[in-house]
Formats: C-alpha cells, structure tokens, sequence
C-alpha cells in the first residue's frame, strides 16, 4: 500500500520508538554487614540457630498450639541498607510503611501499630562534653532505635553509633525471668534503657548549667555569651528528642498487644520519662534566664565602661580648653605677661582636674 500523501508528498512512515526498559530494582538480600546479633529464645533461654530463617521456624514451631508465645527471635540492625530490610519485611511480614521509616531514620518519636505489629521510633541521646569535635561545637549527639515487635518478633534497627542495645540483650541473657516476658519484655528493656540515658545526659547538661550561671554571677565575669546559647541549643535539641515520645509511651499501657502483667512496668517507664521531661523543661527556662541574665551583666559592664571613658574624656577635656585658649597668640590677653602667670594656668588645670575626678569617684563612675 502507498504512503500517505501531505499537500502532495509523500510523509516518510513513523518510526516507533521501543519502550525504555524498567529500571533494575535491587533484589531483597539477607542482612550482613549491618547485623549485629540474632537470637531465638525458648521461655527464657537462649536456644542455637544458624540462621534467622531457621530460627523463626523452630520459634514458630515451638508455639504452633500455644495460647501464648513462649519463644521468640530477637534480631538486631545497625544502619540497615534497604535490601536487607526489605527481606526482613519479607520473611516477618512487615508493613512497607513501617519498613520505609526504618531505612530513612530521621523520624519523629512515635508508636504505630500495623495489624499485629507494634512500630516504636525512639530518639537516643549522648552527651559529649569535652569530647565534642563537632564543627558547631554541639555536646549532645543524637541517634535513632525502631523497634518491630510481633507476637513472636523483636527487630531493633540502630541509627548512630550511640546508645548500643549489647548491654541490654546482656542483661536479659542473664536474667531469664526477664526474657520469659516476650517481646514486650525486650521491648519495655529497650525503652528503660533509653530513657535511662535521657536522664544521665539531663542530670550533666544541668551541671553544665550551674557552672555557666557561677561563671555569670562572678565578680569577674567571662560573659561568654556564645556557650550559653550553645547550651540553649542543645536544650532544645533534648526536647525535640524526648517530649514527642511522652505522649505515646503513656499511651502504650492501653494497647490490647501489651500484656497486662506488662502494663505497669510500661507505666513506670513513662513516668522516669515524664520526670525527664519535666527536669529538661526547667534547665531550658533556667538557660533563658541565664542568658537574660548574661546579656544585662554584659550591658552594665559596658555601660560601666562607657561611663569611665565619658569620665576621663572629661576631665581631660578642662586642661585641653585651657591650653587651646591660651595659644590663640592674641596680644590683649590676661596674664600673659604676668611672671607667674604661668604656675597659675598649671595649678587652676590641676585643681579643676582633682575636683572632677573627685567627684566622679564619689558617683561610682571611676
């Protein structure tokens, strides 16, 4: 068949152009690198597994029947890379939202919950002190734990090299009782932890409050200004951290998925948190009062300054005028050619002089 014609000549035929291929995902690969430790636990007690495939299915195979979970497998990450989550999400059924915060991190504190499975973001802090090297000279270091707990999971993914959870799967190792608790058990272990650490970094930024206000209040002032508001920062960096998990821990006690022999430990739990709070909401309102505090101290002094400059210059000024008025080189002038006409300006300088820094004294100004 011809080729259509436009106004008389023949259009050259269309060419196709072929579909660009769909970009390669990367497929779901099991955790290496960034896994720290995997367990299986059998009321109380730890129990070998190779894998963490086979330590799910000897889990699940030990509950098959039970009313309630007796065992459970305890997987920890740190700084996962996608892929690995993604086959974690895989093999316990995780939810895709869920997963995605995990490997974004930079997340809110909050406590979701995806079918049966409880998603916990909590905010790690670490106090630096002298071994801040930041660029900003920033002496609270932050950090991120998420937490999947299932009726018989426990995945902690770690973000930041603080807060470390070994001494915490350490401590439960040795106390089987308290592994005998579940996942809750874990997870209420993980949430003590960190809020214990809340408390430590409280109780030392408000020693380094107290001794920026003795610095302030001194008779010989350094009036940094610059650390006092770097410690209004790292206040507020605290709440950002903390005050945002206040409201959801509180809440966790009412959840169906939390056993009620539970529920009070995790009441305990929101209450060491809400001291804290409490405790890092006053050290912030006694940093705003110690930076108002710091910056009327620097005014006075610089208003003290100020007033001893304005002093001298005026008593500088009285033999300034003398002298500028007696070399004008007029002919008509007093005691010009008076023989002691010349002891006589001296002495008037220095009386006039001695009376104003007198009475400058007597007003505090020198």
């Amino acid at each position: 068949m011809a080729a259509p014609r436009v106004n008389g000549h023949a259009r050259p035929p269309t060419r196709q152009h072929p579909e660009p291929p769909p970009t390669p995902t990367r497929p779901p690969v099991p955790p290496s690198a960034s896994l720290v430790e995997f367990g299986a636990y059998v009321r109380g007690g730890r129990v070998a597994a190779e894998d963490i495939p086979r330590a799910l299915a000897l889990v699940r195979e030990h509950n098959t029947g039970l009313e309630t979970p007796e065992a459970f497998v305890w997987v920890g990450l740190h700084e996962p890379r996608a892929p690995e989550v993604e086959w974690l999400a895989g093999l316990f059924g995780l939810h895709p939202l869920s997963v995605e915060d995990a490997i974004k991190a930079h997340q809110r504190p909050k406590v979701e919950r995806y079918g049966d499975t409880l998603f916990i973001v909590l905010k790690t802090v670490n106090f630096l002190g002298d071994r801040a090297v930041d660029a900003n000279g920033e002496i609270i270091e932050t950090g991120e734990i998420m937490v999947f707990v299932g009726p018989d999971f426990v995945i902690t993914v770690r973000h930041g090299d603080i807060c470390p959870l070994a001494e915490v799967r350490a401590r439960l190792e040795a106390t089987p009782k308290l592994l005998e608790r579940g996942p809750t058990g874990v997870l209420h272990a993980i949430a003590d932890h960190v809020v214990d650490t809340y408390l430590t970094v409280a109780d030392r930024m408000q020693a380094e409050l107290e001794e920026v206000e003795a610095a302030v209040f001194a008779d010989v002032s350094s009036r940094d200004i610059n650390r006092i508001y770097q410690l209004k920062r790292e206040m507020i960096e605290m709440k950002r951290a903390m005050t945002p998990l206040e409201a959801p821990l509180r809440s966790l006690p009412q959840r169906r998925m939390i056993p009620s022999e539970m529920r009070d430990y995790f009441r305990d739990v929101g209450d060491h948190l809400s001291r804290v709070c409490e405790q890092v909401e006053s050290s912030n309102e006694l940093c705003n009062s110690i930076l108002q505090a710091a910056l009327a101290r620097s005014n006075a002094l610089a208003n003290e300054d100020m007033r001893k400059i304005s002093s001298w210059v005026a008593i500088l000024a009285v033999p300034t005028m003398i002298a500028g008025i007696y070399g004008m080189n007029f002919d008509h002038m007093p005691e010009t050619r008076w023989t002691f006409g010349y002891p006589l300006v001296l002495g008037v300088m220095v009386v006039v002089c001695t009376l104003l820094y007198r009475a400058f004294r007597r007003n505090g100004w020198l």
